[in-house]
């Protein structure tokens, strides 16, 4: 079976169709190199052949490089053997590029054009841009891009080069820094691509015929090429780059490579001839993929995040796909679920105590998708469509037929009790009733339900139609088919799930909460809040402790912290916190909501900087701590947690773990989670921080017997446990 076909038309033109076998989207791959590669060498050799198009067998052009061939490469041959791979593609593309032209005229080469039927990332687009034309499908559905950055490297298969030398640096920042993606219209508008056609094979296939010498020599190839906006040492091109790098490093704090390395090839390349520049680039791209940094992105951002959509944990129990659900609750949370759900085409039931409570949480959605029309991304139609969907009410009897019910009433275990009884009288036996809860135990929840094994928790993270992940709660009594009910429901919604078993704050907040916790017991040692903030964010944390308790909201802090050491007793840990927060609380400082907290926020609720009235009850201490020492502090806080719930049991896969800490409440994505922060700094240096941290700061930060083990036999996560489910 192959990747690449070929066939030659009457009229002397070749198409040659990209479709793998088996798989929805294209990616490429080592065989694939070598079929396209040996396809284009027979087209350009064949005098029968006046020209070449490139298409795709499947509704889209291509997904990109498969990154498990770069991982495999990376593991078994190294840089040499990266590098090697890269330059091999480059050849081939620069091929493509040339098409046999004479080196010296620029004449008699064939021309080459891409027809892309649908959406086109990474090399996707790579080979495209290689080509002398490319024409889009009028498809507003697909995306065109660049997205590299996203999982840690950048292109480098000439996309870096050729992108800047075709719009220039300043007009590509966006599309290589960002990972920005287009449909076809505003990818035409950019210049990333050429046409945007009804029939892009046929109109590809009439270009060729009809291209002359000059119509197939790129601008770089052409005598007296000048990038646009200007080179480095060119006045206008050095100020770009002079704010580019200034960007790129108020953005990345130094903590993502890629961005600085794409910068470096960009910036070096510009310098010297084409050909010089992708070797640079593909250096640089070999030096990002050598990066641990890039390792674990790739491994959490794209190896394990599409394993865990894919079911990796799923039981094996028959298709469990949700046709009806009913929403318990038409809150804030309540109505995000009701749209994710309304717009993955599951029927809705929106139930509330009071009509005009339920009409709201139905016109969430509507306004959701009125700011899609205004943007151009949602049809009349599909408003309609969606709209359609969900039924507001008071009634229960409407449930009658939902095969699984989300209940997201207020964190009230009394309040959720009343409404599971009152939806199990009403809704079929074989149901599956999820609750909402961020902190509740399911285990305890689950008796009010007269069908325990059918029981289960899903924790959604707000806003619901922005946030990513869902973690799925296992009670005691939680049976396969329930989790298997949640999985493939969040498959549907087009989220990413991890399963976790039942304990306090579950593994988010378990992990979330005492990074919070740390950031306010340095504000009461005096510790300057700048430095508690900037600490954070010089590691990758989007946001530090202090503006993360104004954002999630001071008083549900105060509500948590009574609940917990409520439950705790003596045992509770966070006093010293508790003064900071309550304290906060009393001075009706609420965060965001209220337009005070640890932050000053004007009139319009624009952040102006850390609140004054905290150096006033917390003076600034006389010795201020090292900046390693209060990021090991913030950084360990949440690791340690991660540890601890996967030594109890709470968590059973490290992949998980690392998946959900990033996409969850946005642990350093550069490390690719905690656990693989933790492997890279090494088991034996870990417990010897916490040895210290331990010493100065109290029992919080005792490494767990979990990570002392390892320290002990030399191990890592990803060495011990492979990825999979813990065995240990």
């Amino acid at each position: 079976m192959t990747d690449f076909t070929m066939r030659k038309d009457a009229d002397g033109v070749a198409i040659i169709t990209w479709d793998v076998p088996g798989k929805s989207m294209n990616v490429l791959s080592e065989n694939g190199i070598r079929e396209l590669d040996g396809l284009i060498d027979d087209a350009l050799a064949d005098d029968a052949v006046k020209g070449i198009v490139i298409t795709s067998g499947k509704p889209d052009f291509a997904a990109g490089m498969d990154l498990n061939v770069l991982g495999g490469m990376k593991e078994s041959g190294g840089a040499e053997a990266i590098f090697g791979l890269v330059m091999q593609l480059h050849t081939m593309l620069r091929k493509i590029e040339r098409a046999g032209m004479d080196p010296k005229t620029l004449k008699g080469g064939k021309p080459i054009a891409a027809a892309l039927p649908g959406t086109a990332l990474g090399i996707g687009l790579e080979l495209p841009l290689s080509t002398h034309r490319i024409f889009a499908a009028e498809n507003p559905k697909a995306k065109i891009g660049l997205p590299e950055i996203m999982v840690g490297i950048f292109p480098g298969a000439g996309g870096t080069t050729r992108l800047v030398r075709k719009l220039g640096a300043m007009a590509a920042a966006p599309l290589l820094l960002e990972g920005k993606l287009n449909d076809p219209a505003k990818a035409k508008a950019a210049g990333i691509i050429d046409e945007v056609v009804a029939d892009p094979v046929a109109a590809a296939r009439e270009w060729v015929l009809n291209a002359k010498d000059t119509d197939i020599v790129k601008p770089w190839d052409a005598k007296g090429y000048k990038m646009p906006g200007g080179e480095p040492y060119h006045p206008a091109g050095f100020m770009t780059f002079v704010g580019a790098n200034a960007m790129v490093h108020g953005k990345t704090l130094g903590v993502y490579p890629a961005a600085k390395a794409l910068l470096s090839a960009v910036y070096e390349g510009a310098q010297v001839p084409f050909d010089q520049a992708l070797k640079i680039e593909a250096r640089w791209f070999t030096n990002v993929l050598m990066n641990p940094s890039s390792g674990a992105m790739i491994r959490s951002l794209f190896i394990n995040k599409e394993a865990l959509e894919k079911g990796a944990n799923r039981p094996d129990v028959p298709d469990e796909k949700v046709k009806k659900v009913g929403i318990l609750g038409a809150g804030m949370m309540g109505a995000g679920i009701a749209y994710v759900s309304a717009n993955a085409g599951i029927e809705v039931v929106l139930i509330d105590a009071k009509q005009e409570s339920a009409d709201k949480g139905k016109a969430y959605s509507e306004g959701i998708l009125d700011k899609g029309i205004s943007r151009k991304k949602v049809t009349e139609e599909k408003k309609a469509e969606v709209l359609g969907r969900i039924t507001a009410t008071t009634d229960y009897a409407a449930l009658e037929g939902c095969d699984l019910i989300v209940e997201a009433v207020f964190e009230d275990p009394g309040v959720k009790a009343e409404v599971t009884k009152k939806a199990e009288a009403v809704i079929p036996d074989t149901a599956i009733f999820a609750t909402n809860t961020s902190t509740l135990p399911i285990t305890e929840l689950a008796k009010a339900s007269s069908r325990p094994e059918q029981f289960i928790g899903i924790h959604f993270f707000s806003p619901v139609d922005k946030m990513l992940l869902v973690e799925i709660i296992k009670g005691k009594q939680t049976g396969q088919r329930a989790v298997a009910k949640a999985l493939d429901f969040v498959r549907q919604i087009r989220k990413t799930p991890i399963v976790v078993n039942d304990a306090r704050f579950f593994y988010a907040n378990r992990c979330i909460i005492p990074y919070l916790n740390e950031g306010m017991r340095m504000v009461a040692e005096g510790v300057n809040p700048v430095l508690i903030e900037n600490a954070a964010k010089m590691m990758g944390m989007p946001l530090g402790p202090l503006q993360l308790v104004d954002e999630t909201s001071i008083d549900l802090g105060v509500k948590i912290a009574k609940a917990t050491k409520a439950a705790m007793g003596d045992a509770y840990p966070d006093g010293a916190v508790d003064e900071v927060l309550f304290w906060m609380a009393d001075e009706g400082r609420l965060g965001r909501k209220s337009n005070s907290g640890f932050y000053a926020y004007d009139d319009k609720g624009k952040r102006q900087g850390l609140w004054d009235g905290l150096d006033a009850k917390y003076p600034e201490a006389a010795e201020q701590p090292e900046l390693t020492e209060v990021q090991h502090r913030l950084m360990f806080a949440q690791v340690l947690e991660a540890v601890r719930a996967l030594e109890e049991g709470v968590l059973e896969d490290i992949r998980e773990g690392d998946v959900g800490a990033i996409l969850g409440w946005g642990f350093a994505p550069w490390s690719g989670g905690p656990f693989s922060w933790l492997d890279m700094m090494g088991a034996a240096r870990a417990v010897e921080i916490c040895d210290h941290l331990t010493a100065e700061y109290g029992e919080r930060f005792t490494a767990p017997a979990l990570l002392r083990d390892m320290a002990g036999k030399g191990e890592s996560f990803y060495g011990r446990f492979g990825g999979q489910k813990k065995a240990a």
